[in-house]
């Protein structure tokens, strides 16, 4: 049973810290963030099966973890407030071309990681670009200027 149970609190510490350490879209994060998930996954593999390591328990973890899993979807769907603590809620980085310098640093976002995403949309420089937010997911969603219509 404590297998199980440090699963379960193994599970949980690992929402909280990725959580903590930040919301980089995968396309977006350097080798050192991906090497730190991988290390905080192996270090917490290695905390959970202790010195436990038989096939029965093996499962019990597995279930131990999908509970959590299942628990953290339960109370995202439950409380708006739950929600905005495990995903957070979206962000304004760029505002009429101005840049909110402060959140950048913040979330450890460079300019130039936002113009990457305006130019996968079509946005080629900074002058077409109206906003950038870093959404929930991790994800930067950037939104164009609009042309000024012509009027008869």
């Amino acid at each position: 049973m404590a297998a199980v149970l440090r699963a379960f609190l193994g599970y949980l510490f690992l929402v909280f810290i990725v959580r903590v350490v930040g919301r980089r879209p995968g396309k977006q994060m350097t080798p050192f963030e991906f090497v730190l998930v991988f290390f905080m996954g192996g270090l917490a593999l290695t905390a959970i099966v202790g010195n436990e390591v038989s096939f029965t328990n093996a499962l019990c973890q597995i279930i131990a973890i999908a509970l959590g899993h299942y628990l953290v979807a339960w109370g995202r769907q439950r409380s708006q407030r739950f929600a905005r603590l495990v995903d957070g809620t979206p962000l304004l980085l760029l505002e009429n071309g101005q840049w909110r310098s402060e959140t950048l640093r913040e979330m450890g976002i460079a300019d130039d990681d936002i113009m990457a995403s305006a130019r996968d949309s079509g946005i080629q420089n900074l002058e077409g670009l109206q906003s950038a937010v870093l959404e929930r997911n991790g994800e930067i969603s950037t939104a164009a200027k609009k042309e000024p219509s012509s009027e008869r």
